[in-house]
């Protein structure tokens, strides 16, 4: 594992309630200048693909990119990180609908909200409309899924959604499904067809 790989494993186990002193003393060796918060790990891999299309490697600039496991974790990651914490630069995605958690977290902490970015729906979603459903629907029979979306838009409770809606759907039905997604439909787009949310999170960190 990296010696950033280390602190992102750190940080998350004292956001658990574990103590502290590895990442401050990671904080301090690296050093992280800034810390990346994601509800999840189908962000970190879509963040990563942009990043390493785009040539830039954020371990080595002092970024860590972090997967919370969920909204509801934000509060803790910002008191640990932020200002009365290990003082790093704050930024990422948020879904729109868990904006007000983000909005008291950050405001409690002192933290700018202007560095974290809102997906409509979540980044899937994001990415979905920025590809469209014809080049989604081609990725996914590349990636070997198309009987797995056949039989999943058969199911009742797929009548009368969207497209994009079934395919975002369809990215959650499997453990580990999103993940694979993130990097794949990341790195099908168009370099001027980055959602904003993630084209603005990596033009500002």
């Amino acid at each position: 594992m990296s010696d950033m790989g280390s602190f992102r494993e750190a940080v998350i186990a004292w956001a658990a309630g574990g103590p502290g002193d590895a990442a401050r003393e990671l904080a301090a060796r690296l050093p992280v200048r800034a810390a990346v918060l994601l509800e999840g790990p189908s962000d970190l891999a879509a963040v990563g693909a942009l990043a390493a299309r785009r040539g830039r490697d954020l371990a080595a600039e002092g970024v860590c990119v972090l997967p919370m496991g969920g909204a509801m974790s934000v509060g803790r990651f910002v008191r640990l990180l932020g200002p009365a914490g290990l003082g790093l630069r704050l930024t990422g995605l948020c879904d729109e609908r868990e904006r007000p958690f983000y909005a008291r977290a950050l405001q409690g902490e002192g933290v700018a909200q202007r560095g974290f970015f809102v997906c409509a729906a979540d980044l899937e979603d994001e990415l979905i409309r920025a590809l469209g459903v014809t080049r989604v629907m081609e990725l996914v029979r590349q990636q070997g899924d198309q009987r797995p979306l056949q039989t999943f838009l058969r199911q009742p409770a797929q009548q009368g959604r969207t497209s994009q809606q079934q395919l975002r759907r369809f990215l959650g039905t499997k453990k580990g499904r999103k993940i694979h997604y993130g990097r794949v439909l990341v790195e099908a787009l168009d370099p001027d067809r980055v959602p904003a949310p993630l084209n603005g999170l990596l033009a500002g960190v």
